[in-house]
């Protein structure tokens, strides 16, 4: 069942920041344990050319939280339908979905389900299974995964203590790791849990190519949660898309590196596909 209302409803229960000016919209959507102040840095740099949608998932930031549901969020597609449901409430046409992390698998469902709606995709750190298979480099056992999910029940902050790190590998500024522990540990643990579950333990592989909208794909050159090699994976599997390789380090460029994750979107939007 789809969440409906008003458009001031809507605004109100997923925390909608609306700015800027022009006729393609921006829709930023942060991953898991985040809300949208990650996008702080990134965001303001389009708001002369585009219209810039700014959200926060159910259960995430100053979102509705009365309106969560551990059975509609069980999976990606719970996201998927409150993504949609948002942009048809705002009325919201031709838009460029940039999501991060997981967003970019539920930017992707969505855009199979609406490539009316949503006319790009770009992707930062995407990966549509966390899990080794034979055959396919996911990052992490299923072992490592259910241990996390554990952790997050026992001791919330020591998991966020260990994973904020990890996430930003940005050693040389720890100012970073600290603001990031500290969105992470801002979330409420038992809903944070069931988002990495429906998260770490996603399976859309079969998904991807059925994307029909041209995709970017920014991939970062270290990346503990996302490695290279799933990056270059959903590359090869979503027909219209592109590869880029970045500079920066670590699962969250936009945070740590705003200034090339700012310029790899730019020099995407302006080529001739991505504003027509």
């Amino acid at each position: 069942m789809v969440q409906s209302g008003t458009t001031e409803e809507v605004i109100k229960r997923y925390n909608v920041s609306l700015s800027g000016h022009g006729d393609k919209v921006l829709v930023f959507a942060h991953g898991f344990g985040c809300d949208q102040y990650v996008w702080k840095k990134v965001a303001p740099a389009f708001e002369m050319k585009y219209r810039v949608v700014l959200f926060d998932y159910i259960g995430s930031g100053k979102s509705d939280k009365s309106a969560y549901s551990a059975e509609r969020y069980s999976t990606l597609h719970g996201y998927k339908e409150d993504l949609l449901n948002l942009c048809d409430a705002l009325q919201l046409k031709n838009i460029v979905f940039i999501g991060h992390s997981v967003s970019s698998m539920i930017g992707a469902l969505a855009a199979i389900e609406r490539p009316d709606l949503i006319k790009n995709l770009i992707m930062i750190g995407p990966s549509p299974h966390f899990l080794n298979e034979p055959g396919y480099e996911g990052g992490f056992e299923k072992e490592t995964i259910d241990g996390m999910l554990e952790m997050m029940e026992v001791d919330y902050e020591g998991w966020a203590q260990f994973l904020a790190p990890v996430i930003m590998q940005n050693g040389d500024r720890p100012h970073l790791t600290e603001e990031f522990e500290q969105v992470l540990c801002s979330n409420d643990p038992v809903i944070a849990r069931h988002f990495a579950a429906a998260t770490f333990l996603a399976d859309v592989r079969t998904d991807l190519e059925k994307v029909t909208v041209p995709t970017l794909i920014l991939q970062t050159k270290e990346d503990a949660v996302a490695p290279v090699a799933v990056g270059e994976y959903v590359h090869s599997k979503i027909p219209d898309s592109e590869f880029t390789l970045m500079e920066a380090t670590g699962h969250n460029p936009h945070v740590s590196h705003a200034e090339e994750t700012i310029a790899k979107i730019k020099e995407y939007l302006e080529k001739d596909k991505a504003t027509h």
